[in-house]
């Protein structure tokens, strides 16, 4: 059951624009209902990082250029989902995050995530809840760690507010402007798994770093 949830995972990743161009055929006006959704779930639930966030987007800009889908409509429905996502985490963390915090191990949740994170915005304050819009997995646990960090709620609502916009126009209007040139067009499973890859630099680059430091101290 577990593998054939990861293969399923695997293959709308792969060929996202194929499913989301059946998504649109097969339910019409309730497709901004299921991306709104995705996006709330994505940013507001810390169990769900593994949900598609930037190649959603992208993706769903580029068939708003092509008429299937009204990209103002997009920007609207998706910027208040991550922005209401967002702020449902922010108080899950305040009530319940402490607790959470100090629990060795966290059913569905990677304390190794929420740790790092925690880590993050230490070194970055307010403004991580901006920049972790751009990054996969500290975007899901930024607000949660925000709220466990006791962040006064009109400072975050306002890096909130200015995170999801950024976010969502970055990558729907990115797609709505780029997802149908030619060569983007025939290469857009390429172009998806970039635009992971770039995003999940960052990430990588933290556990790069924690790795070696790890390492130095044992040596």
């Amino acid at each position: 059951m577990k593998m054939d949830f990861v293969a399923g995972y695997v293959d709308i990743i792969l060929h996202l624009d194929k499913h989301l161009g059946a998504l649109i055929q097969q339910y019409g006006v309730w497709t901004y209902l299921v991306l709104f959704l995705v996006i709330f779930c994505e940013t507001g639930l810390v169990v769900t990082p593994f949900l598609p966030g930037d190649s959603l987007l992208f993706t769903a800009g580029a068939f708003a250029a092509n008429g299937a889908l009204d990209v103002v409509w997009l920007f609207i429905s998706l910027t208040v989902a991550s922005i209401i996502g967002d702020t449902v985490n922010y108080w899950a963390g305040k009530y319940a995050g402490p607790n959470i915090l100090h629990k060795r191990k966290i059913r569905f949740i990677n304390r190794e995530h929420l740790l790092k994170t925690e880590k993050f915005y230490e070194k970055h304050g307010a403004k991580t809840i901006i920049l972790a819009r751009f990054l996969p997995i500290f975007r899901t646990f930024a607000p949660f760690v925000a709220g466990i960090g006791n962040m006064r709620y009109s400072v975050f609502i306002t890096y909130n507010v200015i995170g999801g916009v950024l976010w969502n126009a970055t990558f729907l209007f990115g797609g709505y402007f780029f997802g149908n040139i030619p060569l983007i067009k025939e290469n857009f499973t390429a172009v998806i798994f970039i635009i992971i890859f770039v995003t999940l630099l960052p990430a990588a680059k933290e556990f790069l770093n924690h790795y070696l430091q790890k390492r130095t101290r044992r040596g």
